[in-house]
């Protein structure tokens, strides 16, 4: 078997963010750890896309149709109130020995989920090509978070082509993960951050070449139409990649910090950013994002004290689930929630984000989807109900009722009003 890919989390990448907002999309995909009555029968594999293949450039990847199990979005009704969306984002997603890839796949399934995959374009390009990756400002095979073997990336197009026929969406975190002032993503120009996305795709298009492996399946979509969000390194670098995004055809970004309201749009794009979110045990609030949840806690060192692992991994849950009730009982803005598939603090964060997705996922009238879904929603809706969900502050439900507050008209008069007639009053 082939040795485990070799991933190197930089100290740069951990010391450029910062710890109270700054969430670091930096680090491994993962360490290396981890009817009717009748006869049973055996789970029937991913549902396959319509029976149109036509592959594309090398067969890396292909065009099989429309994308399975992607809801067509409904307009909200006059007076109804909004579904709660929560959309749970991987980060650099990638499968290696401790398979959490996979694993969230499965606990998605079990809890009618779908999420968001920020696959990085250099996890699909093995090290003896490295020196294909030109990345700005550095030179040639540079990579704060190392390339890929063969192993790596054939488990990895597993996850990512399963992940997609069972409807969630496949991002982008882009490639050598680059922070900080030195040549970081805040330094690039609008003409860099282009050159960059476009990698981050030709990777992922061109894998067959790139490797060899002639004889694997292509991942059944094509990425220039697939591929409409991201997430910045280290949340750096986002107004010049904002204005890259939107010409050349992004619909999202997710690289900022705001508070649990209503999105809007920045130019062409939805801001559909990570949230402030309460924080078990401090006056402050903290991003909805694991490594910010662990430099809070045990700073820059990933493995801190074992006993404190399991408090860790309760803040972060508890902390997590006041926002999702805060936002649930309230105003019914989207939460977003930002991960990556790491054992950090004894995987504390990955069993407090199983117990999320357990909790929240399942209730009457959440979603829990993928960012694609939730701006294909978004783009649905009247813009006068989303201006009005937008005039509702962190927490706040309609004083009247959502059914008089999106109604488009005047809220009903209340029983017993002064200077009403009592017999009327009475009789209501």
């Amino acid at each position: 078997m082939a040795a485990t890919r070799k991933f190197a989390v930089s100290a740069v990448v951990a010391a450029a963010c910062t710890a109270s907002l700054a969430g670091c999309g930096g680090g491994t995909p993962a360490g290396k750890q981890q009817g009717a009555p009748g006869p049973q029968k055996a789970a029937p594999a991913a549902p396959a896309p319509n029976s149109v293949l036509r592959l594309i450039g090398d067969g890396s990847t292909a065009y099989t149709g429309s994308q399975p199990h992607l809801p067509v979005p409904e307009k909200l009704k006059p007076g109804q109130k909004p579904p709660q969306f929560v959309v749970f984002s991987w980060d650099g997603a990638g499968e290696d020995s401790q398979k959490l890839f996979s694993h969230f796949r499965k606990v998605a399934k079990e809890n009618n989920a779908t999420m968001t995959y920020f696959l990085s374009g250099v996890y699909m390009l093995p090290e003896e090509k490295r020196d294909l990756y030109r990345p700005p400002q550095h030179t040639p095979g540079s990579s704060e978070i190392g390339f890929n073997d063969r192993q790596g990336i054939s488990d990895t197009l597993k996850q990512v082509r399963l992940a997609w026929l069972e409807g969630n969406e496949i991002g982008t975190h882009f490639n050598g993960h680059f922070c900080g002032p030195q040549g970081g993503a805040d330094t690039w120009s609008v003409d860099e951050w282009k050159s960059e996305i476009n990698q981050a795709k030709g990777f992922v298009k061109s894998w067959r070449t790139n490797t060899g492996m002639t004889g694997t399946a292509p991942l059944p979509f094509d990425y220039d139409k697939e591929l409409i969000g991201a997430r910045t390194p280290c949340l750096e670098g986002r107004k010049n990649f904002v204005k890259a995004a939107s010409d050349l055809g992004f619909r999202y970004d997710s690289s900022g910090v705001v508070h649990q309201l209503w999105p809007q749009k920045r130019g062409k794009l939805w801001d559909l950013s990570m949230q402030l979110v309460p924080f078990p045990g401090h006056t402050y609030e903290q991003l909805t994002m694991d490594y910010n949840f662990m430099v809070n806690q045990s700073g820059t060192q990933t493995q801190g004290d074992p006993d404190k692992f399991d408090y860790w991994g309760d803040q972060m849950r508890d902390g997590l689930l006041k926002g999702f009730y805060r936002a649930y009982d309230g105003n019914r803005a989207p939460l977003v929630i930002g991960n990556h598939f790491e054992s950090w603090n004894g995987g504390t964060y990955m069993r407090a984000l199983d117990e999320v997705i357990k909790q929240t996922c399942t209730k009457p009238e959440v979603r829990c989807v993928s960012f694609h879904q939730l701006a294909d929603w978004l783009d649905a809706q009247d813009p006068a109900t989303l201006a009005k969900l937008r005039g509702l502050e962190v927490g706040e439900a309609p004083r009247q009722g959502w059914a008089s507050y999106l109604s488009g008209k005047p809220a009903p008069a209340p029983k017993g009003v002064p200077g009403a007639p009592a017999t009327a009053a009475g009789k209501q």
